[in-house]
């Protein structure tokens, strides 16, 4: 169930970047008139867009849990608790995604009435987008480190997570620059973001061909 949900996690973020992307989405640091005429035409959009979140957030929830679920016993031996920091990460990159996604539904509405968009709602967004990745990075490390010391991901797999998050916490870490001037530091967060949507996809694949191996014969 949990290698399922990384899956699908990972199947409607990317869905939802497709739908928005291609329409003209504007990255952090753009002006507030390509803001304005963004939601102005494409409300319709931005409301397909964050239906898929609820779900991917429940999903997300749900690869956490079972990632923990899988690696906490060997941790509680060793006395430590990579799995619960991961879990933690995943929760709060829920919680500050919510925020990023309730602020492009209310610039959409008020688009939809009108109303221009206000640049200091969409300066709230970019940070909030560009400050999430501390959040991913510390999903990343947690789940990597704690599945590299239980042996259930691969050496490159957990090498992979932890660059992943090195760019994403970099790129929080410069969230002042990235807002405010459009250039190569956005591609920290990008890159970072596309690695990380690659590692939850093979974390999913680990949990789910780990676990017939976990089950116990039945006897007849």
């Amino acid at each position: 169930m949990s290698g399922l949900a990384a899956l699908g996690f990972a199947f409607l973020i990317v869905a939802g970047n497709v739908v928005l992307v291609p329409a003209g989405l504007p990255r952090t640091g753009s002006g507030i008139g390509e803001v304005d005429g963004f939601f102005r035409t494409h409300g319709d959009l931005v409301g397909m867009g964050s239906a898929l979140t609820p779900a991917a957030w429940i999903l997300a929830t749900l690869f956490g849990a079972g990632a923990v679920r899988v690696l906490w016993r060997s941790e509680r031996d060793r006395g430590e608790a990579w799995a619960l920091l991961g879990f933690a990460g995943l929760l709060l990159q829920n919680a500050v995604f919510a925020g990023v996604i309730a602020i492009r539904l209310a610039l959409a509405s008020t688009a939809a009435d009108g109303t221009g968009a206000d640049p200091g709602l969409w300066a709230l967004h970019d940070a909030l987008f560009t400050l999430n990745g501390t959040f991913l990075a510390l999903a990343l490390v947690g789940l990597s480190v704690g599945g590299l010391r239980a042996g259930l991901i691969r050496p490159w797999h957990g090498r992979w997570g932890l660059v992943a998050a090195v760019l994403l916490f970099g790129s929080a870490v410069l969230a002042p620059l990235v807002i405010d001037h459009t250039g190569p530091l956005g591609l920290l967060g990008l890159v970072g973001w596309l690695m990380w949507v690659v590692w939850i996809v093979v974390y999913g694949v680990t949990l789910m061909r780990r676990a017939p191996a976990a089950q116990p014969p039945t006897g007849r």
